[in-house]
């Protein structure tokens, strides 16, 4: 894809989001049936919230995961400018697989190493970049890039909404928060099957919400205690 061609998506993610992870596996998976690209952008979920009561609003331990979240995504948009947007897209798995699919000791907490020098440099080593991107994590310089970034795709879903968001035919084709699924569809039909439905919602000008808030575990080993 050359600079003047678009992604068939955009897909803005923020890396301590359990479900932005889970979608993007799905993502990935209908973009390879499908032969679409996507574009991995960045949100950041401790500047989405900022001006919100994160004792009063969110449970224990939400405000330092989005912190940890914004030092993750320093580090990626160092990535990015020095190696391109198409950095992200393995940048993001690593960061993924690195955080969701390891099993820990229970009772543990899985934050205690994560957005860590060692979790870090870890990453960057497994996606193939320079450890020297790691610095990024502290330098504040990132946060207006950020800002920017996270402000245009809540621009295009409009406010009270989270990760992930999609936009279909960018930058002014329909966008989306979600879906928001616990688990990836098994087979390659019913992936396929999910993403036409939500393409053909989202399509539909008429259209702004659905939602149901008794979901399954998330499917993933941190949370099950199983490996892969």
């Amino acid at each position: 894809m050359t600079s003047e061609e678009r992604a068939d998506i955009e897909f803005f993610w923020d890396p301590i989001c359990p479900f932005a992870w889970q979608t993007s596996n799905w993502l990935r998976r209908v973009a390879a049936l499908r032969g679409l690209t996507v574009e991995w952008r960045l949100i950041t979920l401790s500047i989405l919230n900022e001006e919100r009561d994160y004792d009063a609003e969110f449970p224990e331990g939400y405000q330092e995961s989005h912190d940890r979240g914004r030092r993750m995504l320093r580090v990626a948009a160092s990535v990015r400018a020095a190696e391109g947007s198409a950095a992200l897209g393995p940048l993001y798995e690593a960061f993924g697989r690195s955080i969701w699919h390891v099993v820990i000791e229970p009772g543990s907490d899985f934050r205690e190493h994560v957005a860590t020098d060692e979790h870090l440099a870890g990453v960057l080593d497994a996606a193939g970049f320079d450890a020297s991107h790691l610095a990024a994590s502290t330098d504040r310089s990132w946060d207006e890039e950020l800002r920017a970034e996270t402000e245009e795709a809540i621009g295009r879903t409009g406010p009270e909404v989270g990760t992930p968001i999609l936009t279909f035919g960018p930058p002014d084709g329909p966008s989306i928060f979600g879906p928001v699924i616990s688990s990836v569809p098994e087979s390659d039909d019913e992936c396929l099957e999910l993403y036409d439905t939500v393409l053909a919602l989202v399509s539909n000008p008429a259209f702004s919400e659905l939602k149901r808030t008794n979901r399954p575990q998330l499917d993933l080993p941190i949370l099950t205690g199983r490996a892969d």
